[in-house]
């Protein structure tokens, strides 16, 4: 059954955040939980809220099927890093107040292996599906959904992010004509090394 896709709200919060967070779950909680405090979770919930963006919900679409939200992701390109890590800084030290410059460090390193976009650039991130429901083509709907959103704004490359612990996603993005254009090797505790792909709109 093919998914309606629509923008995120702010009601789709609690559907959503666990979609989102379960595209990179070791990179969110080296960032953002802090054992015995609170979860990654509990933040890119108060982040999701916010509106603002990478983790916002106006950035955010989600997938629907019988008007439950089954999938979940983001696009955005280069042009809009400095916008996206000024509003990063702005609910880290709303969420986490004196533990924040600790929170915006972890965040500096991941960002070594999981670097901002290039501009003129689709980037697809966030991708997530519904557990019960992952095997039944619905992340193959929701990268085509985003790379034919990529074609209708004219731009000429669309690129993602793939764990090399995720095989599986990556072969499904192969599928899709990306190829791998660079690996980044990870030395942070519980982070694995990520391969940067990319393929022509």
């Amino acid at each position: 059954m093919p998914l309606t896709f629509r923008r995120a709200r702010p009601d789709d919060v609690d559907a959503a955040i666990p979609l989102i967070y379960s595209s990179g779950p070791d990179a969110f909680d080296y960032a953002f939980a802090r054992p015995g405090r609170n979860s990654a979770q509990d933040f890119l919930h108060y982040a999701f809220l916010q509106g603002g963006g990478q983790f916002g919900w106006r950035q955010h679409w989600v997938g629907e099927r019988d008007g439950e939200v089954v999938a979940a992701g983001t696009v955005f390109g280069g042009e809009v890093n400095l916008g996206y890590m000024l509003a990063a800084t702005r609910q880290i030290f709303g969420y986490f107040g004196l533990g924040a410059p600790r929170v915006i460090v972890r965040g500096l390193q991941l960002e070594r292996i999981i670097c901002p976009p290039p501009r003129k650039t689709l980037y697809l991130a966030h991708l997530g599906v519904t557990q019960d429901l992952r095997g039944e083509g619905l992340g193959s709907q929701l990268i085509d959904h985003f790379l034919q959103y990529g074609r209708h704004a004219g731009l000429p490359m669309a690129a993602l992010d793939v764990s090399v612990a995720n095989p599986r996603a990556q072969a499904l993005y192969e599928r899709f004509g990306f190829s791998v254009q660079a690996e980044r090797t990870s030395t942070l505790p519980g982070v694995a090394s990520h391969r940067y792909m990319q393929r022509p709109l």
